[in-house]
Protein backbone atom coordinates (compact mmCIF):
# COMPACT_ATOMS: atom_id res chain seq x y z
CA UNK A 1 0.00 0.00 0.00
CA UNK A 2 1.14 3.36 -1.00
CA UNK A 3 3.01 5.73 1.93
CA UNK A 4 -0.29 7.74 3.43
CA UNK A 5 -0.64 11.02 2.53
CA UNK A 6 -2.76 13.92 4.54
CA UNK A 7 -4.83 16.89 3.43
CA UNK A 8 -3.53 20.07 4.28
CA UNK A 9 -5.14 21.54 7.91
CA UNK A 10 -6.46 25.02 5.92
CA UNK A 11 -9.34 23.55 4.54
CA UNK A 12 -12.92 24.63 4.41
CA UNK A 13 -16.43 23.72 4.88
CA UNK A 14 -17.39 25.46 1.58
CA UNK A 15 -15.03 23.81 -0.86
CA UNK A 16 -12.88 26.92 -1.02
CA UNK A 17 -9.97 25.81 1.21
CA UNK A 18 -6.51 24.57 0.18
CA UNK A 19 -6.98 21.09 -1.04
CA UNK A 20 -3.43 20.12 -1.52
CA UNK A 21 -1.55 17.29 0.40
CA UNK A 22 0.74 18.07 3.85
CA UNK A 23 4.56 18.12 3.45
CA UNK A 24 4.89 20.37 6.72
CA UNK A 25 4.03 20.43 9.85
CA UNK A 26 3.24 22.86 12.81
CA UNK A 27 6.75 22.95 15.38
CA UNK A 28 4.68 24.04 18.23
CA UNK A 29 2.37 20.49 18.45
CA UNK A 30 3.00 18.04 15.42
CA UNK A 31 -0.71 17.53 15.61
CA UNK A 32 -1.32 18.75 11.80
CA UNK A 33 0.34 19.30 8.15
CA UNK A 34 0.46 22.38 5.59
CA UNK A 35 1.00 22.80 2.21
CA UNK A 36 3.24 25.64 3.03
CA UNK A 37 3.65 28.70 5.03
CA UNK A 38 0.66 30.59 3.60
CA UNK A 39 -1.95 27.92 4.85
CA UNK A 40 -0.08 27.99 8.08
CA UNK A 41 -0.49 31.33 8.38
CA UNK A 42 -4.20 32.02 7.15
CA UNK A 43 -4.94 28.60 9.79
CA UNK A 44 -3.21 30.06 12.34
CA UNK A 45 -6.46 31.70 13.96
CA UNK A 46 -8.22 28.32 14.23
CA UNK A 47 -5.17 26.51 14.98
CA UNK A 48 -3.74 28.09 18.13
CA UNK A 49 -7.04 27.52 20.24
CA UNK A 50 -5.71 23.77 19.90
CA UNK A 51 -1.82 24.61 19.61
CA UNK A 52 -1.98 26.91 22.77
CA UNK A 53 -4.16 25.02 24.55
CA UNK A 54 -3.44 24.39 28.41
CA UNK A 55 -3.91 20.78 27.70
CA UNK A 56 -0.41 21.34 25.32
CA UNK A 57 2.02 22.69 28.40
CA UNK A 58 4.28 20.82 30.31
CA UNK A 59 3.51 22.42 33.14
CA UNK A 60 -0.62 20.78 33.02
CA UNK A 61 -1.68 19.60 36.78
CA UNK A 62 -5.20 17.91 36.28
CA UNK A 63 -8.25 19.47 38.06
CA UNK A 64 -7.80 17.84 41.74
CA UNK A 65 -4.59 19.37 41.88
CA UNK A 66 -5.30 23.13 40.47
CA UNK A 67 -8.79 22.94 43.01
CA UNK A 68 -6.46 21.94 45.73
CA UNK A 69 -9.41 18.74 46.52
CA UNK A 70 -9.06 14.95 46.73
CA UNK A 71 -9.88 13.28 43.28
CA UNK A 72 -13.20 12.01 43.43
CA UNK A 73 -11.63 8.39 43.06
CA UNK A 74 -9.73 8.89 45.67
CA UNK A 75 -12.85 9.57 47.91
CA UNK A 76 -14.19 7.14 50.72
CA UNK A 77 -15.55 4.23 49.28
CA UNK A 78 -14.04 4.98 45.94
CA UNK A 79 -10.64 3.59 46.73
CA UNK A 80 -9.68 2.12 43.42
CA UNK A 81 -7.18 4.21 42.02
CA UNK A 82 -6.81 1.90 38.45
CA UNK A 83 -10.15 1.96 36.64
CA UNK A 84 -12.49 -0.77 36.58
CA UNK A 85 -14.46 -0.97 33.66
CA UNK A 86 -16.69 -4.20 34.46
CA UNK A 87 -20.28 -3.07 34.01
CA UNK A 88 -19.91 -0.61 31.28
CA UNK A 89 -21.50 -1.75 27.76
CA UNK A 90 -18.35 -2.06 25.37
CA UNK A 91 -19.24 -1.60 21.52
CA UNK A 92 -15.39 -0.62 21.04
CA UNK A 93 -12.59 -3.18 22.36
CA UNK A 94 -10.67 -2.92 25.59
CA UNK A 95 -7.54 -4.90 24.74
CA UNK A 96 -5.36 -5.20 21.43
CA UNK A 97 -6.52 -6.99 18.88
CA UNK A 98 -4.94 -10.17 18.64
CA UNK A 99 -4.34 -12.86 15.79
CA UNK A 100 -5.69 -15.93 16.97
CA UNK A 101 -4.59 -18.01 13.92
CA UNK A 102 -0.69 -17.37 13.53
CA UNK A 103 -0.79 -19.86 10.43
CA UNK A 104 2.73 -19.65 9.64
CA UNK A 105 4.23 -20.80 13.04
CA UNK A 106 1.37 -23.34 13.34
CA UNK A 107 -0.79 -25.36 10.73
CA UNK A 108 1.92 -23.84 8.23
CA UNK A 109 1.21 -21.77 5.35
CA UNK A 110 0.97 -24.72 2.86
CA UNK A 111 -2.10 -26.34 5.25
CA UNK A 112 -4.65 -27.85 3.32
CA UNK A 113 -7.68 -28.28 5.11
CA UNK A 114 -10.39 -26.26 5.64
CA UNK A 115 -9.85 -23.46 8.92
CA UNK A 116 -12.72 -22.99 11.20
CA UNK A 117 -12.23 -20.26 13.89
CA UNK A 118 -14.74 -19.62 16.61
CA UNK A 119 -15.13 -16.12 18.15
CA UNK A 120 -17.30 -17.90 21.28
CA UNK A 121 -17.78 -14.29 23.02
CA UNK A 122 -16.54 -12.14 20.13
CA UNK A 123 -17.30 -8.30 21.48
CA UNK A 124 -16.43 -6.12 18.64
CA UNK A 125 -14.49 -7.36 15.00
CA UNK A 126 -11.27 -6.30 15.88
CA UNK A 127 -9.44 -10.10 16.53
CA UNK A 128 -11.55 -11.22 13.04
CA UNK A 129 -10.12 -8.68 11.42
CA UNK A 130 -6.93 -8.89 12.14
CA UNK A 131 -6.87 -12.70 12.42
CA UNK A 132 -8.03 -12.93 8.54
CA UNK A 133 -5.99 -10.10 6.86
CA UNK A 134 -3.09 -12.01 8.12
CA UNK A 135 -3.49 -15.17 6.71
CA UNK A 136 -0.99 -15.98 4.27
CA UNK A 137 -1.97 -15.52 0.49
CA UNK A 138 -0.23 -19.09 -0.12
CA UNK A 139 -3.42 -20.44 1.70
CA UNK A 140 -6.35 -21.34 -0.56
CA UNK A 141 -8.89 -23.50 1.02
CA UNK A 142 -12.38 -22.79 2.73
CA UNK A 143 -12.43 -20.12 6.32
CA UNK A 144 -15.46 -20.30 8.23
CA UNK A 145 -15.54 -18.14 11.16
CA UNK A 146 -18.07 -18.26 13.56
CA UNK A 147 -18.73 -15.38 15.50
CA UNK A 148 -21.34 -15.19 18.56
CA UNK A 149 -21.82 -12.36 21.37
CA UNK A 150 -25.14 -11.83 23.77
CA UNK A 151 -25.62 -8.45 23.63
CA UNK A 152 -27.30 -7.27 20.28
CA UNK A 153 -25.59 -4.01 20.16
CA UNK A 154 -22.30 -6.03 19.67
CA UNK A 155 -23.52 -8.57 17.43
CA UNK A 156 -25.69 -6.16 15.20
CA UNK A 157 -22.74 -3.48 14.43
CA UNK A 158 -20.91 -6.70 13.68
CA UNK A 159 -23.15 -7.77 11.35
CA UNK A 160 -23.75 -4.19 9.38
CA UNK A 161 -19.76 -4.20 9.12
CA UNK A 162 -19.09 -7.48 7.53
CA UNK A 163 -22.45 -6.70 4.81
CA UNK A 164 -20.65 -3.68 4.42
CA UNK A 165 -17.32 -5.72 3.24
CA UNK A 166 -19.44 -8.06 1.39
CA UNK A 167 -21.82 -6.24 -0.13
CA UNK A 168 -19.25 -3.17 -1.43
CA UNK A 169 -17.43 -3.13 -4.79
CA UNK A 170 -14.79 -0.36 -4.09
CA UNK A 171 -12.44 -1.41 -1.26
CA UNK A 172 -10.78 1.70 -0.47
CA UNK A 173 -14.58 3.30 -0.32
CA UNK A 174 -15.39 0.10 1.79
CA UNK A 175 -12.64 0.78 4.22
CA UNK A 176 -13.56 4.20 5.14
CA UNK A 177 -16.95 3.67 5.80
CA UNK A 178 -16.41 0.59 7.64
CA UNK A 179 -13.88 2.61 10.44
CA UNK A 180 -16.44 5.39 10.19
CA UNK A 181 -19.74 2.85 11.07
CA UNK A 182 -17.30 1.47 13.46
CA UNK A 183 -15.75 4.33 15.45
CA UNK A 184 -17.03 7.69 14.29
CA UNK A 185 -20.37 9.19 16.40
CA UNK A 186 -20.84 10.84 13.33
CA UNK A 187 -20.93 9.52 9.59
CA UNK A 188 -21.10 11.19 6.09
CA UNK A 189 -23.91 11.08 4.20
CA UNK A 190 -22.14 8.69 1.88
CA UNK A 191 -21.81 5.70 4.78
CA UNK A 192 -25.41 6.06 6.07
CA UNK A 193 -26.50 5.53 2.19
CA UNK A 194 -24.14 2.99 2.20
CA UNK A 195 -26.01 1.40 5.37
CA UNK A 196 -29.33 2.25 4.28
CA UNK A 197 -29.17 1.64 0.40
CA UNK A 198 -27.25 -1.49 0.20
CA UNK A 199 -27.47 -3.63 3.89
CA UNK A 200 -31.20 -2.59 5.02
CA UNK A 201 -33.05 -3.97 2.22
CA UNK A 202 -31.31 -7.48 2.76
CA UNK A 203 -32.81 -6.82 6.55
CA UNK A 204 -36.13 -5.99 5.40
CA UNK A 205 -36.74 -8.72 3.43
CA UNK A 206 -36.49 -11.36 6.58
CA UNK A 207 -38.22 -9.60 9.13
CA UNK A 208 -41.52 -9.29 6.10
CA UNK A 209 -41.24 -12.81 5.74
CA UNK A 210 -40.99 -13.82 9.17
CA UNK A 211 -43.25 -11.12 10.63
CA UNK A 212 -45.61 -13.85 11.54
CA UNK A 213 -43.39 -15.81 13.68
CA UNK A 214 -43.34 -16.43 17.25
CA UNK A 215 -41.43 -13.71 18.83
CA UNK A 216 -38.66 -16.02 20.35
CA UNK A 217 -38.90 -18.63 17.40
CA UNK A 218 -34.53 -18.62 16.37
CA UNK A 219 -34.18 -18.12 12.47
CA UNK A 220 -31.38 -18.04 10.28
CA UNK A 221 -31.23 -16.63 6.70
CA UNK A 222 -27.32 -16.87 4.58
CA UNK A 223 -26.49 -14.32 1.77
CA UNK A 224 -24.07 -15.51 -0.62
CA UNK A 225 -21.57 -12.92 -2.19
CA UNK A 226 -19.60 -15.19 -5.16
CA UNK A 227 -17.70 -17.54 -2.66
CA UNK A 228 -17.92 -15.78 0.53
CA UNK A 229 -21.29 -16.04 2.46
CA UNK A 230 -22.54 -14.70 5.49
CA UNK A 231 -25.25 -16.79 7.79
CA UNK A 232 -26.90 -14.61 10.61
CA UNK A 233 -29.50 -16.82 13.13
CA UNK A 234 -31.36 -14.29 15.68
CA UNK A 235 -34.46 -14.82 17.00
CA UNK A 236 -37.64 -12.82 15.63
CA UNK A 237 -38.31 -10.10 18.28
CA UNK A 238 -33.96 -9.66 17.12
CA UNK A 239 -34.60 -9.09 13.72
CA UNK A 240 -36.88 -6.49 14.28
CA UNK A 241 -35.02 -4.86 16.39
CA UNK A 242 -31.52 -4.90 13.90
CA UNK A 243 -33.73 -2.74 11.44
CA UNK A 244 -33.34 -0.14 14.10
CA UNK A 245 -29.67 -0.02 13.97
CA UNK A 246 -29.83 1.11 10.16
CA UNK A 247 -32.23 4.18 10.47
CA UNK A 248 -31.60 7.04 12.29
CA UNK A 249 -33.83 7.92 15.31
CA UNK A 250 -36.35 10.18 14.32
CA UNK A 251 -35.57 13.90 15.47
CA UNK A 252 -32.08 13.13 16.46
CA UNK A 253 -29.34 15.87 14.62
CA UNK A 254 -26.10 15.90 14.38
CA UNK A 255 -25.85 18.87 17.07
CA UNK A 256 -28.55 17.05 19.19
CA UNK A 257 -25.88 13.48 18.99
CA UNK A 258 -23.02 16.21 19.84
CA UNK A 259 -24.50 17.29 22.87
CA UNK A 260 -25.67 13.73 24.07
CA UNK A 261 -22.07 12.68 23.32
CA UNK A 262 -20.26 14.99 25.24
CA UNK A 263 -22.26 15.50 28.16
CA UNK A 264 -21.11 11.59 29.09
CA UNK A 265 -17.41 12.52 27.73
CA UNK A 266 -16.61 15.73 28.86
CA UNK A 267 -18.88 15.12 31.77
CA UNK A 268 -17.64 17.69 34.78
CA UNK A 269 -19.17 15.16 37.08
CA UNK A 270 -16.37 12.48 35.21
CA UNK A 271 -13.68 14.96 35.03
CA UNK A 272 -11.19 13.51 37.72
CA UNK A 273 -11.74 10.34 35.53
CA UNK A 274 -10.83 11.89 32.36
CA UNK A 275 -8.09 13.66 33.95
CA UNK A 276 -6.65 10.56 35.35
CA UNK A 277 -6.10 9.13 31.96
CA UNK A 278 -4.41 12.49 30.54
CA UNK A 279 -1.93 12.33 33.31
CA UNK A 280 0.49 9.94 31.66
CA UNK A 281 0.31 11.24 28.15
CA UNK A 282 2.45 14.14 26.65
CA UNK A 283 1.39 17.59 26.15
CA UNK A 284 0.50 16.71 22.42
CA UNK A 285 -1.64 13.57 22.98
CA UNK A 286 -3.41 15.14 25.71
CA UNK A 287 -4.52 17.74 23.08
CA UNK A 288 -5.88 14.91 20.33
CA UNK A 289 -7.78 12.93 23.38
CA UNK A 290 -9.19 15.98 24.26
CA UNK A 291 -10.23 16.80 20.46
CA UNK A 292 -11.73 12.78 20.18
CA UNK A 293 -13.93 13.68 23.50
CA UNK A 294 -15.05 16.55 21.82
CA UNK A 295 -16.05 15.33 18.12
CA UNK A 296 -15.48 11.80 18.64
CA UNK A 297 -14.54 11.36 14.98
CA UNK A 298 -11.58 8.77 14.39
CA UNK A 299 -9.87 11.18 11.77
CA UNK A 300 -6.31 11.97 11.40
CA UNK A 301 -6.03 16.00 13.47
CA UNK A 302 -6.47 18.42 10.65
CA UNK A 303 -8.94 16.41 8.54
CA UNK A 304 -11.54 17.77 7.32
CA UNK A 305 -14.82 17.13 9.32
CA UNK A 306 -17.94 18.93 7.53
CA UNK A 307 -19.41 16.25 5.89
CA UNK A 308 -19.75 14.63 9.01
CA UNK A 309 -23.21 15.41 9.70
CA UNK A 310 -25.14 11.95 10.19
CA UNK A 311 -25.53 10.72 13.51
CA UNK A 312 -24.03 7.20 13.64
CA UNK A 313 -27.42 5.15 13.96
CA UNK A 314 -25.42 1.98 15.27
CA UNK A 315 -24.09 4.02 18.21
CA UNK A 316 -26.95 6.35 18.62
CA UNK A 317 -29.48 3.28 18.73
CA UNK A 318 -32.22 5.40 20.81
CA UNK A 319 -32.25 9.61 20.99
CA UNK A 320 -31.23 10.24 24.10
CA UNK A 321 -27.74 8.45 25.29
CA UNK A 322 -24.55 7.83 24.33
CA UNK A 323 -24.16 3.75 25.12
CA UNK A 324 -19.87 3.83 26.23
CA UNK A 325 -18.28 5.29 29.47
CA UNK A 326 -16.57 8.80 29.23
CA UNK A 327 -12.92 6.72 28.45
CA UNK A 328 -14.02 4.68 25.74
CA UNK A 329 -11.31 5.07 22.90
CA UNK A 330 -10.47 3.02 19.32
CA UNK A 331 -6.70 3.13 21.02
CA UNK A 332 -7.55 0.57 23.36
CA UNK A 333 -8.12 -1.73 21.02
CA UNK A 334 -5.21 -1.84 18.78
CA UNK A 335 -2.01 -2.52 19.96
CA UNK A 336 -0.03 0.42 20.79
CA UNK A 337 3.47 0.11 19.45
CA UNK A 338 1.82 -1.26 15.92
CA UNK A 339 -0.43 2.10 16.33
CA UNK A 340 2.93 4.40 16.91
CA UNK A 341 4.73 2.67 14.19
CA UNK A 342 2.30 4.14 11.57
CA UNK A 343 2.72 6.97 9.56
CA UNK A 344 0.89 10.24 10.39
CA UNK A 345 3.34 11.84 7.43
CA UNK A 346 5.04 14.79 9.23
CA UNK A 347 2.24 15.47 12.13
CA UNK A 348 4.40 13.26 14.09
CA UNK A 349 2.53 13.22 16.80
CA UNK A 350 -0.76 12.50 15.99
CA UNK A 351 -1.56 9.45 17.48
CA UNK A 352 -5.11 9.12 15.70
CA UNK A 353 -3.82 9.48 12.25
CA UNK A 354 -1.70 6.61 13.56
CA UNK A 355 -4.63 5.17 14.44
CA UNK A 356 -6.61 5.67 11.90
CA UNK A 357 -3.72 4.86 9.33
CA UNK A 358 -2.84 1.61 11.05
CA UNK A 359 -6.73 0.70 11.27
CA UNK A 360 -7.37 1.61 7.40
CA UNK A 361 -4.36 -0.58 6.45
CA UNK A 362 -5.50 -3.33 8.59
CA UNK A 363 -8.84 -2.92 7.50
CA UNK A 364 -7.79 -3.12 3.62
CA UNK A 365 -5.41 -6.38 4.17
CA UNK A 366 -8.82 -7.98 5.33
CA UNK A 367 -10.65 -7.13 2.94
CA UNK A 368 -8.78 -8.20 -0.32
CA UNK A 369 -7.99 -10.95 1.80
CA UNK A 370 -12.03 -11.37 2.09
CA UNK A 371 -12.51 -10.63 -2.04
CA UNK A 372 -10.10 -13.72 -3.17
CA UNK A 373 -11.09 -16.26 -0.72
CA UNK A 374 -13.81 -18.63 -0.12
CA UNK A 375 -14.74 -17.19 3.43
CA UNK A 376 -18.34 -18.47 5.50
CA UNK A 377 -19.02 -16.27 8.50
CA UNK A 378 -22.12 -17.67 10.84
CA UNK A 379 -23.32 -14.99 13.28
CA UNK A 380 -25.03 -15.82 16.54
CA UNK A 381 -26.75 -13.53 19.47
CA UNK A 382 -26.48 -16.24 22.28
CA UNK A 383 -25.43 -16.46 25.53
CA UNK A 384 -21.72 -18.40 26.35
CA UNK A 385 -24.19 -20.90 28.18
CA UNK A 386 -26.11 -21.80 24.92
CA UNK A 387 -23.70 -21.23 21.86
CA UNK A 388 -21.96 -24.65 22.38
CA UNK A 389 -25.36 -26.41 21.89
CA UNK A 390 -25.49 -26.25 18.54
CA UNK A 391 -21.73 -26.16 17.56
CA UNK A 392 -20.46 -29.45 16.10
CA UNK A 393 -17.79 -30.91 18.41
CA UNK A 394 -14.36 -31.69 16.79
CA UNK A 395 -14.38 -28.76 14.42
CA UNK A 396 -12.80 -25.74 15.55
CA UNK A 397 -8.56 -25.21 14.59
CA UNK A 398 -8.93 -21.98 17.34
CA UNK A 399 -11.75 -20.64 19.98
CA UNK A 400 -11.23 -17.35 21.40
CA UNK A 401 -13.17 -16.52 24.41
CA UNK A 402 -11.82 -13.54 25.77
CA UNK A 403 -11.50 -13.13 29.25
CA UNK A 404 -15.28 -15.31 30.06
CA UNK A 405 -12.98 -18.10 32.08
CA UNK A 406 -12.35 -15.18 34.80
CA UNK A 407 -13.73 -16.96 38.14
CA UNK A 408 -16.05 -13.97 38.11
CA UNK A 409 -17.43 -15.23 34.84
CA UNK A 410 -18.13 -18.59 33.67
CA UNK A 411 -15.03 -19.68 35.02
CA UNK A 412 -12.27 -21.91 34.05
CA UNK A 413 -14.15 -25.20 34.52
CA UNK A 414 -17.47 -24.32 33.08
CA UNK A 415 -15.80 -22.34 30.09
CA UNK A 416 -13.71 -25.85 29.63
CA UNK A 417 -16.43 -27.93 29.71
CA UNK A 418 -18.70 -26.10 27.01
CA UNK A 419 -15.35 -25.02 24.79
CA UNK A 420 -13.44 -28.74 25.06
CA UNK A 421 -15.63 -30.82 22.88
CA UNK A 422 -15.82 -28.09 20.06
CA UNK A 423 -12.15 -27.94 20.07
CA UNK A 424 -10.37 -30.43 17.23
CA UNK A 425 -8.39 -33.18 19.06
CA UNK A 426 -5.05 -33.67 18.35
CA UNK A 427 -5.33 -36.25 15.91
CA UNK A 428 -6.98 -33.87 13.47
CA UNK A 429 -4.87 -31.07 14.39
CA UNK A 430 -2.06 -31.09 16.88
CA UNK A 431 -2.18 -27.00 16.76
CA UNK A 432 -5.76 -26.84 17.82
CA UNK A 433 -6.07 -24.19 20.37
CA UNK A 434 -8.69 -22.41 22.92
CA UNK A 435 -7.64 -19.45 24.21
CA UNK A 436 -8.63 -17.70 27.46
CA UNK A 437 -7.95 -14.81 29.12
CA UNK A 438 -7.28 -13.80 32.60
CA UNK A 439 -8.25 -10.12 33.58
CA UNK A 440 -9.09 -10.09 37.20
CA UNK A 441 -7.38 -12.95 38.28
CA UNK A 442 -4.34 -11.18 40.22
CA UNK A 443 -6.51 -8.62 41.88
CA UNK A 444 -8.61 -11.28 42.98
CA UNK A 445 -6.06 -13.58 44.66
CA UNK A 446 -3.28 -10.70 45.81
CA UNK A 447 -3.88 -10.48 49.40
CA UNK A 448 -2.80 -7.46 51.82
CA UNK A 449 0.26 -9.12 52.59
CA UNK A 450 1.33 -9.41 48.45
CA UNK A 451 0.27 -5.76 48.39
CA UNK A 452 2.39 -4.58 51.42
CA UNK A 453 5.33 -6.46 50.19
CA UNK A 454 5.14 -5.33 46.90
CA UNK A 455 4.65 -1.57 48.17
CA UNK A 456 7.80 -1.84 50.55
CA UNK A 457 10.27 -4.24 49.44
CA UNK A 458 13.39 -2.44 48.12
CA UNK A 459 13.21 -4.16 44.51
CA UNK A 460 15.72 -3.08 41.74
CA UNK A 461 12.76 -2.18 39.33
CA UNK A 462 12.44 0.62 42.06
CA UNK A 463 14.87 2.73 40.54
CA UNK A 464 13.09 2.44 37.09
CA UNK A 465 10.19 3.74 38.40
CA UNK A 466 11.97 6.33 40.27
CA UNK A 467 13.26 7.69 36.73
CA UNK A 468 9.65 7.07 34.92
CA UNK A 469 8.11 9.53 37.47
CA UNK A 470 11.11 11.98 37.34
CA UNK A 471 10.59 11.46 33.08
CA UNK A 472 7.28 12.19 32.95
CA UNK A 473 7.99 14.99 35.15
CA UNK A 474 5.66 14.65 38.25
CA UNK A 475 5.49 17.66 41.03
CA UNK A 476 4.92 17.42 44.38
CA UNK A 477 2.21 19.56 46.51
CA UNK A 478 2.03 20.03 50.22
CA UNK A 479 -0.54 17.78 50.35
CA UNK A 480 0.22 14.10 49.81
CA UNK A 481 -3.62 13.45 48.75
CA UNK A 482 -3.11 15.97 45.77
CA UNK A 483 0.54 14.62 44.57
CA UNK A 484 0.61 13.34 41.28
CA UNK A 485 3.68 10.63 42.62
CA UNK A 486 1.17 8.21 44.70
CA UNK A 487 -0.93 7.87 41.34
CA UNK A 488 1.85 7.16 38.74
CA UNK A 489 3.86 4.98 41.26
CA UNK A 490 0.75 2.69 41.28
CA UNK A 491 0.04 2.41 37.72
CA UNK A 492 4.53 1.87 37.10
CA UNK A 493 4.35 -0.92 39.99
CA UNK A 494 1.80 -2.93 38.57
CA UNK A 495 3.73 -2.83 35.59
CA UNK A 496 6.69 -4.11 36.71
CA UNK A 497 5.94 -6.48 38.97
CA UNK A 498 6.23 -9.94 38.49
CA UNK A 499 2.66 -12.05 38.97
CA UNK A 500 3.57 -15.71 38.28
CA UNK A 501 3.93 -16.79 41.81
CA UNK A 502 -0.17 -15.02 42.35
CA UNK A 503 -1.01 -16.86 39.41
CA UNK A 504 0.17 -20.11 40.37
CA UNK A 505 -2.08 -19.66 43.32
CA UNK A 506 -5.13 -18.55 41.77
CA UNK A 507 -4.64 -21.91 39.52
CA UNK A 508 -4.57 -23.66 42.53
CA UNK A 509 -7.62 -22.08 44.41
CA UNK A 510 -9.39 -22.75 41.63
CA UNK A 511 -8.38 -26.14 40.77
CA UNK A 512 -6.62 -25.45 37.21
CA UNK A 513 -5.32 -29.16 37.62
CA UNK A 514 -8.49 -30.87 37.55
CA UNK A 515 -9.66 -29.10 34.18
CA UNK A 516 -7.80 -32.35 32.24
CA UNK A 517 -8.97 -35.21 34.13
CA UNK A 518 -12.44 -33.44 34.16
CA UNK A 519 -12.78 -31.93 30.82
CA UNK A 520 -9.63 -32.93 28.36
CA UNK A 521 -7.60 -29.89 28.14
CA UNK A 522 -4.42 -29.42 28.98
CA UNK A 523 -2.74 -26.43 29.34
CA UNK A 524 0.01 -25.88 26.73
CA UNK A 525 3.37 -24.86 28.55
CA UNK A 526 4.49 -23.43 25.41
CA UNK A 527 2.55 -20.74 23.48
CA UNK A 528 1.86 -20.42 20.24
CA UNK A 529 -0.54 -17.88 19.67
CA UNK A 530 0.02 -15.37 22.34
CA UNK A 531 2.26 -14.83 25.02
CA UNK A 532 1.27 -15.70 28.73
CA UNK A 533 2.02 -11.99 29.29
CA UNK A 534 2.25 -9.94 26.11
CA UNK A 535 2.14 -6.94 28.42
CA UNK A 536 4.69 -7.62 30.73
CA UNK A 537 8.13 -5.41 30.19
CA UNK A 538 10.23 -7.39 27.77
CA UNK A 539 13.43 -5.47 29.04
CA UNK A 540 14.50 -5.66 32.24
CA UNK A 541 15.07 -2.43 34.41
CA UNK A 542 18.84 -1.73 33.85
CA UNK A 543 18.69 -2.29 29.88
CA UNK A 544 18.85 0.52 27.57
CA UNK A 545 14.91 1.21 26.38
CA UNK A 546 13.52 -0.05 29.82
CA UNK A 547 12.51 3.63 30.16
CA UNK A 548 10.89 3.96 27.35
CA UNK A 549 9.17 0.41 27.32
CA UNK A 550 7.69 1.54 30.43
CA UNK A 551 6.09 4.91 29.51
CA UNK A 552 4.63 3.11 26.84
CA UNK A 553 2.62 0.53 28.47
CA UNK A 554 1.53 3.38 30.97
CA UNK A 555 0.31 4.84 28.00
CA UNK A 556 -2.19 2.07 27.62
CA UNK A 557 -5.02 0.54 29.49
CA UNK A 558 -3.61 -2.72 29.74
CA UNK A 559 -1.50 -3.93 32.11
CA UNK A 560 0.91 -6.37 33.25
CA UNK A 561 -1.14 -8.44 35.08
CA UNK A 562 -3.42 -9.60 32.17
CA UNK A 563 -2.23 -12.92 31.50
CA UNK A 564 -3.32 -15.44 28.53
CA UNK A 565 -3.76 -19.04 28.92
CA UNK A 566 -4.28 -21.79 26.09
CA UNK A 567 -5.37 -24.88 26.06
CA UNK A 568 -5.17 -28.46 23.93
CA UNK A 569 -7.24 -31.59 23.86
CA UNK A 570 -5.56 -34.18 25.57
CA UNK A 571 -4.22 -36.93 22.94
CA UNK A 572 -6.61 -39.76 22.70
Amino acid sequence: MATPQFVCANWSADNTGCKKFGKYTCKGCHLVVYCGSDCQKSHWALHKIDCKSPLGNETWRPSWALENRKPAFLETGNRNIIPSFADEKRLWGNIPAIDVLKLESNEGVDYGKQIDLLFAVSGDLRNVVKTIAQVPASYNKLIVVTINDDDLDVMARNVIILLIALVSDNIDEAVDCIIHVWYSALIRKSDLDMIQQKILPLVQGICEKVKDKDSHSLLGKTWRFGKRSLRLVLQKSQWARLLTYMKTPEGLTAERASRIRTAVTLAESKKDSLDRHLVFQSPARRIAKHRFRQDGLLLPFGAPRHEFQEPNPTLFNVTDSWPMNECADPLHGWSLKDVEDSSSGPATADIYGKLFNHIRTTLRAFLIRLSDSQMAFRLFCMGFGEIYTILECNTFNRIEVSNVADNLLAGIHHTASAMGPLLQCPRANPHATLITLFRNAITETMTMQDRMMDMYTRRPETKLIREYISHIGAKSFHHPLLDHRPLMWTYAQANVAAYDPIFDRFMENFRFSQVDKLFGLVMKEKHTVIEKWPFRLKLRYDQPGALEELISLNNEIVFAKERYVEWRRRYM
